[in-house]
């Protein structure tokens, strides 16, 4: 390793994330610490089309790159640039990902240091009103010419990391390029402050964006690695590029167990549905029982799609589940089939007029339809569960009420409870769904003892 060399990178690509894109132009800079001591600038022929939005931005179309070399060829030259030396860029994620994945394609093997100037700027000359290149190059009187073009970003940047390396009385930079060091896995608008401050406890954390709007939500058994987890690794997607790109702080809650902070993780995504949750959303159910009496006086079930101001029965993740219950309770109560609707609600105009032939008599065949009503929602139980809490002066407590997540909370070691209702004082409310039910139920199985049962249903 070279002491304290350092490459200076800056490329030009046909789009926004290194699995889809290619390379159209890179320059490396090589910086001893004080002055450059090498430049070497190219275009590159990606071997696809440059989309004209791109053209738009950085003035290289396909005719520049045509007798370009392709990567491939200049592979060699790059990693002997490359190697031994830290890997400089203007929010380094971007660029590095680029260059890896193209070596790699290449059947080169590298790794580096790294070393971001966004994060050495904000960490060096904190306060400043942005820390885009071009910003910067303004805030801070530094020259730049042939913007959005390898060689003229690579030329400020290197200019920036000088005079980085000149005001860094506190050796900001130094502590960054550690080996052992997070800070250049992290998102490149995230404050390392922000993420050493994280606990390492059960909780759930945010992702905020610019503006402060949560952006994602997670769970974690410790907050702080596992926050530290999706910012590691060598991921190229789209997803992954926006992620990073958006984070700009992280909030976080302290939980007593990994289960209160699971069940609080899916509170919150219901609540805000941040952009970046996608695994917990198809769980949301979509289809319902319902049931009506007719203006004959006649009890009716059906099953259909979830709709805004309407009360139902029970949930159902897919039309198949639903259907299958009604059939089952149609069966089970001896319910004709022709008061059992299928569908969407407002299809449900087809009602069997009074006096149609063989009809059952209304009061037994309403008896049985209250019968199957009863035995939904008078087989759900209510229940509470008690657990560690943050601290050895206080429990968790989540309580159930008729078969439905009532909330959650925590109360003081010091507090005796006599009877399992008494929980309901001490949580604070949450909306129920099926797949809280479901985590809720599977845990109150696998630890039995951790269970309060209610002796008697309790009135809602």
């Amino acid at each position: 390793m070279r002491k304290n060399e350092y490459a200076i990178v800056d490329i030009e690509t046909t789009g926004g994330n290194a699995s889809g894109s290619r390379i159209t132009e890179i320059c490396i800079i090589i910086h001893d610490g004080i002055k450059v001591i090498d430049r070497w600038e190219t275009l590159v022929n990606p071997r696809k089309e440059i989309p004209l939005p791109i053209f738009a931005l950085t003035g290289i179309n396909n005719e520049m790159v045509a007798c370009a070399p392709i990567f491939d060829d200049i592979a060699e030259k790059v990693l002997e640039l490359l190697e031994g030396r830290i890997f400089v860029a203007h929010n380094v994620n971007f660029d590095h990902s680029f260059v890896r994945h193209e070596l790699e394609h290449a059947g080169l093997k590298w790794t580096t240091r790294k070393l971001c100037t966004v994060r050495a700027a904000r960490k060096v000359r904190p306060g400043l009103p942005s820390y885009s290149l071009g910003n910067l190059c303004r805030a801070l009187d530094i020259p730049l010419t042939r913007a959005h073009r390898a060689g003229g970003d690579a030329d400020a940047t290197a200019i920036l990391l000088s005079r980085l390396l000149l005001w860094d009385e506190a050796g900001e930079i130094a502590k960054m390029i550690k080996r052992n060091s997070h800070d250049q896995n992290l998102p490149p608008n995230l404050p390392q402050s922000e993420f050493e401050q994280l606990p390492e406890k059960p909780g759930v954390y945010y992702f905020n964006n610019q503006v402060g709007k949560v952006v994602y939500v997670g769970k974690a058994k410790n907050i702080k690695k596992r926050v530290a987890q999706h910012f590691s690794g060598h991921k190229i997607t789209p997803q992954r590029q926006n992620f990073m790109r958006d984070i700009h702080s992280i909030s976080h809650e302290v939980c007593g167990t990994e289960f209160m902070a699971l069940l609080l993780e899916c509170c919150e995504i219901k609540k805000l549905w941040p952009e970046h949750n996608r695994a917990l959303k198809k769980f949301e159910p979509k289809f319902g029982l319902y049931h009506y009496e007719a203006r004959s006086g006649y009890k009716y079930l059906g099953v259909g799609k979830l709709a805004k101001g309407q009360t139902c029965v029970e949930h159902f993740f897919s039309l198949h589940e639903g259907v299958n219950l009604l059939l089952s309770l149609a069966g089970e109560f001896g319910i004709d089939h022709r008061f059992c609707h299928y569908g969407t609600p407002d299809t449900w105009d087809f009602v069997i007029k009074k006096g149609t032939a063989n009809l059952p008599d209304i009061k037994q065949h309403n008896a049985k339809v209250e019968q199957a009503l009863e035995h939904i929602v008078g087989g759900k139980s209510s229940f509470g569960i008690v657990d560690k809490g943050r601290s050895g002066e206080e429990r968790s407590c989540i309580w159930v009420e008729n078969g439905h997540f009532y909330g959650m909370g925590y109360i003081s070691s010091d507090v005796g409870i006599t009877q399992a209702l008494e929980l309901k004082e001490y949580v604070t409310p949450y909306h129920s769904n099926r797949y809280i039910m479901q985590l809720i139920t599977g845990f109150a199985e696998k630890y039995p003892g951790k269970v309060l049962r209610a002796e008697v249903p309790v009135e809602e």
